[in-house]
């Protein structure tokens, strides 16, 4: 069976126990919210490394430029 990593050793059961939990805490209305949340998030994060990476092969392209 594959185990992602992000879960380490975790069985299906303590999986759902820790869904049903989550699902107590926030209650079903709230979970959408938190999912988007997250969404924005990650999205928020790729668009900085994007950034981030741009940048950096700018600044090799320009210096490449210079050597030649």
């Amino acid at each position: 069976m594959f185990t992602p990593l992000i879960f380490g050793s975790l069985g299906m059961q303590e999986i759902l126990v820790l869904a049903l939990i989550v699902l107590l805490l926030f209650g079903g209305k709230k979970i959408p919210e938190l999912m988007k949340g997250i969404g924005k998030g990650v999205r928020s994060f790729k668009q900085g490394v994007s950034g981030i990476e741009e940048e950096f092969n700018k600044e090799i392209k320009d210096d490449a430029s210079l050597k030649v």
